[in-house]
């Protein structure tokens, strides 16, 4: 796909935010930004986005941490609007790639202490309910998600490469503080629930992530393979 151009389509851009004007300022938006109106639990939805499109970045995801919905609403809105991405994905005749960007929440919370992971490892769903956290959902979620949709792209022949994130931090441009900016600064505002999130756990930059993310769509890499990106 090296050198390869085209149109590009990124779910979950707009994180539901009304305003929009902090992408259509983006340099060049005006003539190469497009935005669509789509719904996770409406994953039809997403078929005009797709469609001509080379790529799909799938970022789209439920994000609760807070503990508001009961885990198998989350997990069923997440794992049913994920595939019906890539339903829509196979009925397109120019998708080249997806890039489904998972989290490293479905690797790290396994219970063995261990510092270096790759693709072998997953977390375990069980392990994550005893943890008794506020992010459990989103953790489970994420994990199950990303099983389902390896298992759906084997069994229908689609290329997709699922890329692991560690926590993303620094400047952003969206009007409202991502998660992983405020557990990344917990200390910083005195979170302590936040604060064993923070032991050992790799983090990234918003300026290095994006480009981890288009070197994913563009790079000759077996299907089904994780690219898990960390910082020292």
């Amino acid at each position: 796909m090296e050198g390869n151009k085209g149109r590009v389509c990124v779910t979950g851009g707009t994180e539901h935010e009304k305003n929009l004007s902090f992408l259509t300022s983006l340099p060049g938006a005006s003539q190469n930004l497009q935005i669509f109106s789509a719904d996770l639990e409406n994953p039809e939805s997403f078929g005009a986005a797709i469609e001509g499109c080379i790529g799909v970045f799938l970022v789209a995801t439920t994000i609760d941490f807070k503990g508001r919905e009961p885990e198998e609403v989350v997990n069923k809105r997440t794992i049913d609007g994920t595939l019906g991405i890539l339903k829509a994905c196979l009925n397109s005749k120019t998708l080249k790639r997806i890039v489904y960007t998972s989290s490293a929440s479905a690797v790290v919370f396994n219970g063995k202490d261990i510092e270096v992971m790759d693709e072998s490892f997953w977390s375990d769903v069980d392990y994550i309910r005893s943890l008794n956290s506020s992010g459990d959902s989103y953790f489970i979620s994420k994990t199950l998600t990303e099983k389902s949709a390896l298992e759906f792209a084997e069994q229908h022949g689609l290329d997709l490469v699922t890329i692991i994130p560690s926590f993303v931090f620094g400047p952003f441009i969206c009007p409202k503080l991502p998660a992983s900016v405020y557990t990344s600064l917990a200390m910083v505002f005195g979170d302590k629930d936040q604060y064993s999130y923070l032991i050992n756990f790799p983090m990234i930059t918003w300026t290095t992530w994006p480009k981890h993310i288009y070197f994913s769509l563009n790079i000759l890499i077996q299907k089904g393979d994780i690219i898990a990106h960390q910082m020292p």
